[in-house]
């Protein structure tokens, strides 16, 4: 196997973009959602990427790329249709063993991308080490068509329940047994159906007293914020 499976944590983090058209675009808004902050270097900018860089952490340099954009930078991705310019750009990021994807470009990569499916915080990825990005596409259609929104709100439900287990200073261990109990429960189910019925019942059944669907949710919202 060459590729190790890794999920990064770049938020706050610079990161560069070169190529400023529809693929820069795509990688831009991914590095956004995961909080980076991003520089995109390239003569011409697609209107969308304009509008972006008024209301997120996008720096835009419509300019030529330059080996010293590298500095100080956590990864570099290459978006261009410029074969001799993403072969630089890779060579450059090399010499100072930075982390490089070239889009589509498998072979001058140090790192690859897979197709991502978001549910809150459920992250699927399917890759198939660069032989097939088709075959990937449509692994990510039948998975998003599986896994629906019900799993971001059963892994809040399930966040809330740990984050309160935890502040009553119980050994995270010893709470194995008992979020077993709520899958296997089909606590997914239940929420897919929105019986909040079925929700409370399961949750009393399991935990006890103090343990509901709208009192957990609403309190984690209150803690995020939202």
């Amino acid at each position: 196997m060459r590729y190790y499976p890794v999920n990064l944590d770049i938020k706050n983090r610079h990161c560069l973009v070169v190529g400023g058209g529809r693929v820069g675009l795509r990688k831009v808004k991914t590095l956004i959602e995961c909080g980076a902050s991003v520089t995109v270097i390239s003569p011409e900018v697609e209107d969308e990427l304009q509008l972006l860089s008024k209301n997120t952490a996008i720096t835009i340099k419509q300019r030529p790329y330059r080996s010293t954009d590298l500095d100080n930078m956590f990864l570099v991705i290459g978006a261009t249709d410029n074969e001799d310019l993403n072969r630089r750009i890779s060579e450059d990021a090399e010499k100072v063993n930075m982390l490089c994807n070239i889009a589509d470009r498998p072979k001058v990569c140090n790192f690859i991308l897979p197709a991502i499916i978001r549910r809150g915080d459920l992250v699927l990825t399917v890759s198939t080490s660069g032989k097939s990005p088709a075959f990937a596409k449509k692994l990510k259609t039948d998975l998003e068509n599986e896994f629906g929104g019900e799993y971001a709100d059963f892994l809040r439900l399930m966040g809330a329940v740990r984050k309160k287990l935890l502040s009553m200073k119980h050994a995270p261990e010893a709470h194995k047994h008992l979020f077993e109990r709520l899958i296997d429960g089909n606590l997914v189910d239940h929420i897919r159906n929105e019986d909040i019925r079925a929700i409370d019942a399961l949750l009393f059944t399991v935990l006890g007293q103090g343990y509901t669907f709208e009192g957990l949710t609403t309190s984690d919202s209150q803690d995020h914020g939202v």
